[in-house]
């Protein structure tokens, strides 16, 4: 990562970090000892306190006692393979080195961000000033990660965050020899590199693990912390599809082997000696371990690399649709006996899901026949396929399961994923009519309020007592849907409110518009 940065000094190679060791707590630890010894020593009467208990000799202990397992054999054959990377930075040639701070210095509040998914470059503070309030013309950012070598000819993963905007990368190897390599690509979205070697055929090299780790497998990580090359440290798996919100892809496998600052980019292997992720994010208070890393799977490092050496980038498959997960309340409203799959928000203009007659508030059930478990699954799905492909969509439409095929497009490098963000929307749909569902919210048509649009209902008020307001709806808000079908006045929606109860439904499910998204809400019916 770049997660260990100094500026260039005299001797820019060497780190001291902080009081590794604690001579005072060392000395603490030794009296308490001593004053251990001296207790046994004067028990009463001259006895031990431990008299009539049974013991074993020393000597017969270290005899008998089997020797404990142990990661040594494991460490002997893959630390060769582990790199640390080294990057420079000229600020003069590339002013985005500014932007790439270490969040340490603007998410203070945030755990994540003490060691985020993007590090960046640590500055010190007043690093970006003169002395005399003078911006800095001129100055060389040094930063340290971790990486493996994959082939014997020199092919290395690392992290993107990495050697993002290096000028330079140099590798040393588990030997201390150093090289010069040189970037090969990076994929951004997934945080990973290949970086290469040139020169020799015969680097030490690991491969990939086949299948995924299972929670509390063991797990070995190697890396360079803080700038300390060649550290081991173990630890389990602690769980797997974790979402640290880095991404859309984003699959993590979590794990308690310590990693800091500095491990970014490195290998975690299983007990035959296979990558099973790359370290590339912490979860910290504090801003160093705490027992909570994240690596990218080796199934998805897999996939990235091969594009990367082949072609430099990563090409992904894209849907084109804005999507969100299933709750048992969405899945209750449409008819689902489960609360699995992705519900559309809406399918983007001219997109290939658009073209396919996918329809806000469709249901993605299945990709190929395998089934979707939520709105990420999805997106992993689609992603890991090639532009131009042909897949086959089980859709839940309008109460229906039908099957529609779809030509994947190129996910355009610059798209970026709209957060479907919750608007403060509250409303009350008047005095509702004998044996009409009450939701909490006054309305108008649309038409009606400057702004709004033309179709829909807008919320003028919420009842912060209502089922709406427990749903996050609020004032503003647009509702152009109820039900799955779409509404102009209030009538419309009484109706639709009354088709729903006379159905038997719990929930009902609105199709709202705030200021930056449109997304589907389940509201329970009163």
């Amino acid at each position: 990562m770049n997660d260990h940065v100094n500026p260039d000094s005299a001797n820019p190679h060497v780190t001291k970090p902080r009081a590794i060791l604690k001579p005072r707590r060392l000395a603490l630890l030794g009296t308490v000892a001593a004053l251990g010894v001296a207790v046994l020593a004067a028990a009463p009467g001259g006895h031990s306190p431990f008299d009539g208990a049974s013991f074993t000799s020393p000597a017969l202990a270290a005899e008998t006692a089997p020797t404990p397992p142990g990661f040594a054999d494991l460490v002997t054959k893959v630390k060769p393979a582990v790199i640390s990377v080294r990057v420079k930075i000229d600020q003069a040639d590339d002013k985005s080195a500014m932007l790439q701070q270490n969040r340490m210095d603007s998410d203070e509040d945030s755990p994540f961000g003490q060691f985020p998914k993007e590090f960046g470059f640590r500055l010190p503070k007043g690093m970006q000033q003169m002395p005399n309030g003078m911006p800095q013309r001129h100055r060389v950012i040094t930063g340290e990660g971790s990486g493996f070598f994959i082939s014997p000819d020199g092919y290395a993963v690392t992290n993107n965050h990495v050697v993002d905007h290096a000028q330079s990368v140099q590798v040393t190897a588990d030997d201390g020899t150093i090289y010069t390599a040189k970037v090969i690509g990076t994929d951004p979205k997934t945080d990973l590199a290949l970086i290469k070697v040139d020169g020799k055929k015969d680097f030490p090299f690991v491969k990939f693990s086949e299948q995924r780790p299972r929670i509390g497998d063991w797990v070995v990580a190697v890396g360079n912390p803080f700038g300390l090359g060649g550290t081991v440290t173990a630890g389990i798996v602690s769980a797997n599809g974790r979402d640290i919100g880095a991404g859309p892809y984003d699959d993590y496998i979590q794990i308690d082997a310590p990693i800091n600052k500095g491990n970014s980019g490195g290998p975690a292997f299983d007990m035959n000696g296979n990558v099973i992720g790359v370290n590339t994010a912490i979860f910290s208070p504090s801003g160093g371990s705490v027992g909570i890393g994240f690596d990218i799977p080796a199934n998805t490092a897999k996939l990235v690399v091969a594009q990367l050496k082949d072609k430099g980038s990563v090409t992904r498959g894209w849907l084109g649709v804005q999507v969100q997960p299933v709750t048992a309340d969405i899945a209750d409203s449409l008819g689902l006996k489960e609360a699995k799959g992705a519900i559309v928000d809406t399918p983007q203009d001219n997109s290939p899901a658009a073209k396919a007659g996918i329809e806000a508030g469709d249901v993605i059930t299945a990709v190929n026949g395998t089934a979707v478990k939520d709105s990420r699954d999805l997106a992993r799905t689609i992603g890991t396929m090639a532009p131009g492909s042909s897949v086959k969509l089980d859709v839940w439409h309008k109460g229906e399961s039908k099957t529609v095929s779809v030509n994947l497009g190129e996910l355009p490098n610059e798209r970026q994923a709209k957060a479907n963000d919750k608007a403060n929307d509250k409303a009350d749909e008047g005095q509702p009519s004998a044996g009409t569902p009450r939701l909490g919210l006054s309305l108008a048509p649309a038409g009606d309020v400057q702004g709004a649009g033309q179709k829909g209902v807008v919320v003028t008020s919420v009842d912060p007592e209502g089922p709406a307001a427990s749903r996050g709806i609020q004032t503003g808000d647009v509702i152009l849907n109820v039900g799955g079908k779409a509404v102009g006045s209030i009538d419309d929606v009484r109706a639709e409110l009354k088709q729903a109860k006379s159905a038997g439904k719990r929930s009902v499910l609105l199709q709202v518009k705030s200021a930056e998204a449109t997304k589907f809400v389940a509201v329970p019916l009163a």
